[in-house]
């Protein structure tokens, strides 16, 4: 097992060097002039407040010194310095980490919750009409998207009933529209491959051996198929957090919750460099990490995979 894990872990390498790679041209992919485009906004900037800036990003150095500096600084955890508010981007980005993760977090468990319940419904009574039912369920939840989403709940059960509050607030109340919101998408994904994994899993000849010692449809499923169709699930399930961590900048903005997303669709629209990237790089690095997570659960579900 510990051969296994290792070996997971050093792939992982090569795809964060690529990220650090890939955020680090951020800085370089805007047409012209990055720092002039900082300031089209703001009406322009005195020559001496373009260089500052210049000379605090390093614009002035080769882009291989540039990159080394950037890793140097990475690796003592410093991704630089907010342009505009001078703050510590580490620092804002580790403050508005813990509300997205707990949002992320939440809307995994909805997604799951939803998904897995969907799924085992329509697998159970495939070709009958809850079976097409849970389908198209999951059909709007692919193709709704979530910003009309939050607004339809919002309106529902916050203006129309009054039961839940139109923006977050602390507490598990103010996370229940936002994670249903952002869960929703990954719930009917979730729920399409958790129906399609059971229903090729409950043709196997161990399933029907099952059957016929005289278990019942849910001991079947919960002792015998469940586990080996969860494999495939697995997968969907990690892609899809890395997803939610991405899906937080819209709905943070949609219900007014401080946290990682809207720092940086602030970023984005200051055109403030440094946390755009500092952004980017964190959730680009948990979303590897979690994937790397997902490797490992496939060798407790299925020990095979930590043999091959």
């Amino acid at each position: 097992m510990a051969t296994y894990v290792l070996r997971r872990a050093l792939t992982a390498v090569p795809v964060l060097l690529g990220i650090t790679v890939l955020t680090f041209s951020m800085l370089h992919f805007v047409p012209g002039d990055p720092v002039l485009a900082m300031f089209v906004e703001s009406g322009g900037a005195t020559a001496e407040q373009v260089e500052a800036i210049r000379e605090r990003l390093g614009l002035r150095e080769p882009l291989p010194v540039q990159y080394g500096r950037f890793l140097l600084r990475l690796l003592q955890g410093d991704l630089g310095r907010s342009i505009w508010g001078n703050h510590p981007v580490t620092e804002l980005i580790l403050e508005r980490f813990p509300p997205t993760f707990q949002l992320a977090v939440a809307a995994m468990g909805c997604a799951i919750l939803i998904g897995m319940t969907l799924g085992v419904m329509a697998a159970i009574h495939r070709g009958q009409p809850l079976d097409n039912l849970t389908m198209l369920v999951a059909l709007l939840g692919v193709s709704m998207p979530s910003f009309w989403l939050g607004f339809l709940l919002i309106y529902v059960f916050a203006i129309w009933l009054g039961a839940l509050p139109v923006t977050s607030v602390p507490g598990p109340v103010g996370l229940v529209l936002p994670a249903a919101t952002l869960g929703f998408g990954a719930a009917a994904i979730i729920a399409r491959m958790v129906r399609s994994s059971l229903v090729e899993v409950l043709q196997e000849d161990y399933v029907r051996t099952a059957r016929a010692k005289g278990l019942g449809p849910w001991s079947v499923i919960t002792h015998h198929a469940l586990r080996n169709a969860l494999i495939p699930t697995v997968t969907i399930v990690g892609l899809q957090f890395g997803g939610l961590l991405a899906g937080t900048v819209i709905v943070e903005s949609v219900f007014a919750r401080r946290g990682l997303g809207l720092l940086l669709l602030q970023g984005i629209q200051s055109r403030d460099f440094p946390v755009v990237q500092g952004g980017v790089l964190f959730i680009a690095t948990v979303y590897v990490l979690v994937n790397l997570a997902v490797d490992l659960l496939y060798g407790y579900l299925d020990p095979r995979i930590r043999y091959d």
